[in-house]
């Protein structure tokens, strides 16, 4: 259960507030607000994708409407990684206030840059790397290398009058990764050094035992499936995974073929990684889709998005024949990439999709095409026996995610009452060295539906949910009030109720005579009116048909 709102006390002098916004209880919309002495730090500002829940919507958002009335108070946004689920928010934040700076790494700020321009955003921007120190109001700000399935990310560690806080960002303790770029355990260990007030650290993969493997270990079977293939291949990841889309590109050119990406994102992240030299691309590989008609299926790859079952992805617009590009007998499609949780019958629908179509299937489920960004039960531990932290606080993950997470901390000798199991809206002051919960504010989702943000609620998704799973029906009448009587109808039209229309017959006279009896005992007003239609069709509707269809009644009043 939730823990029931209550408001914290007001915030002593000295004291720093930490309040996820998102992020906590869930694999996304990562975003975590840091106060001290009347001012703010914004680490982080993701999205969550939808769920099947989440009829129509495109994005979901942190509650960034919590601090709609501190906006002048914010001194920065620190984006520790370039992933969607860190940075997707940062357009609808930065709409509000356009001039807030965002500190981040060069490819960090070269995505969300490039997200803004589609917003016609241009942000204040001021890049950082490991080892860097900065100073925003009274956040000190020091950044360290870590390595997760992009590159460029940083940890963060934040110095105020309270204490020395690390978040450590999404991260894992790959010891041979493809950049060279390793998790550096010696600036955690001179933090730990001078004292680690709260440690923040990542949870995603906390209940999973051991070590997450090394990207190394992929490209090779990806280079495997290929050579083997004698169509066409499909490689679906998230776009902006530089690290496997490097991969493709070499075991592509070891096999002589060409590379064509699919997908916006993909096509403008990969062109900025490229431009940045993050991407190494092999001379001649990639080639435009436009230009690729002639090449013959067993020359080349295709790099798509769409590897969470996305409906309007790339993937998904294959498996129902909705893109030029067609998969079938004697083609492969590589699924390099784990499923967000929530994801899950999404993917399992796109394989069967494939597997339809002819489709040999390649997931990780049974091979080795991808390995995980975040630090397993291993690593964690020896972040904690290095760090020493006073305090611990999981981030990044469910509910169990983080239960597994204090419990390794408290393996390890942080003692359970300074283990803090937060949930997003939970408040935590760390003061004198200690850190604890003081409050819970409500936290709702933010939903990004076309160009309306914010303004589905749930209960129009619930709505949407209804006319999805049972159906809609529309009762029209027209009724003189000054004679109690029925002019016209009821007409009865139903959609999605699998129903003949013939089975509403029974129901009309029922609707007539409830009517008439309540324009006879002086009723007049149409809505009134229609909410006698409403419940009179509900009752029948619930117990004739079994089903709670979305009822709209109509009385025009002549």
């Amino acid at each position: 259960m939730p823990n029931p709102p209550y408001a914290p006390p007001a915030l002593e002098k000295g004291t720093l507030r930490i309040t996820p916004l998102g992020g906590l209880g869930e694999v996304g919309r990562n975003m975590t607000v840091y106060e001290i002495d009347g001012k703010l730090l914004i680490v982080d500002c993701g999205v969550l994708f939808p769920e099947v829940q989440h009829p129509g919507v495109d994005l979901i958002l942190p509650d960034i409407t919590k601090i709609e009335d501190r906006l002048g108070d914010i001194v920065a946004i620190v984006l520790t990684h370039g992933h969607e689920d860190h940075i997707g928010g940062v357009p609808y934040l930065l709409k509000k206030r356009e001039d807030i700076p965002l500190v981040g790494s060069k490819l960090t700020l070269a995505f969300i840059s490039a997200k803004l321009k589609e917003h016609r955003i241009t942000p204040k921007t001021r890049e950082v790397a490991e080892g860097d120190r900065v100073n925003y109001g009274p956040f000190d700000l020091e950044f360290v290398a870590v390595n997760h399935s992009i590159p460029d990310a940083l940890a963060v560690a934040i110095r105020t009058e309270a204490g020395l806080v690390i978040g450590t960002g999404d991260f894992k303790m790959d010891q041979l990764p493809l950049d060279g770029r390793i998790t550096d355990l010696r600036a955690f260990a001179r933090l730990g050094e001078e004292g680690v007030d709260l440690f923040m650290t990542d949870s995603t993969n906390a209940d999973v035992p051991g070590f997450t493997p090394s990207e190394k270990n992929i490209g090779p079977v990806i280079e495997q499936v290929i050579a083997k293939t004698r169509g066409k291949v499909v490689v679906a990841s998230f776009s902006s995974h530089v690290h496997r889309v490097q991969q493709v590109l070499d075991a592509a050119h070891a096999n002589g073929r060409r590379v064509v990406l699919l997908g916006r994102s993909m096509v403008r992240n990969m062109k900025i990684a490229s431009d940045l030299g993050y991407l190494n691309v092999p001379d001649g590989v990639i080639v435009d889709l436009k230009k690729s008609g002639d090449i013959p299926d067993h020359r080349i790859v295709y790099m798509s998005t769409g590897s969470q079952g996305e409906p309007m992805a790339v993937l998904s617009r294959m498996v129902n024949q909705e893109h030029q590009v067609e998969v079938g007998e004697g083609d492969t499609v590589i699924l390099a990439s784990s499923s967000i949780p929530g994801n899950e019958t999404s993917i399992y629908r796109i394989i069967d999709g494939l597997m339809k179509l002819g489709a040999n299937v390649v997931h990780k489920g049974n091979a080795k095409v991808h390995v995980s960004g975040h630090a397993a039960a291993g690593e964690l531990l020896y972040c904690y026996n290095i760090v020493k932290p006073k305090n611990v606080m999981p981030i990044h993950g469910e509910y169990r995610m983080l239960v597994a997470n204090a419990a390794l901390a408290i393996e390890t000798g942080v003692p359970q009452n300074r283990t803090v199991i937060a949930e997003n809206g939970t408040v935590v002051d760390l003061s004198n060295g200690v850190a604890r919960a003081v409050g819970q504010i409500d936290i709702d989702f933010i939903y990004v539906d076309g160009k309306s943000v914010g303004r589905v609620t749930d209960d129009d998704l619930r709505d949407r949910r209804t006319l999805a799973e049972e159906g809609f029906i529309s009762v029209i009448t027209v009724v003189e009030t000054s004679l109690a009587q029925i002019v016209s109808g009821p007409e009865i039209h139903a959609k999605g109720v699998a129903e003949d229309q013939h089975v509403f017959d029974s129901i009309k006279p029922q609707i007539a005579d409830a009517l008439q009896q309540a324009m006879k005992e002086g009723m007049k007003d149409h809505h009134q009116l229609q909410q006698i239609v409403r419940r009179t069709v509900g009752r029948w509707v619930g117990t004739k048909l079994r089903r709670k269809a979305m009822i709209v009644p109509v009385v025009v009043v002549v």
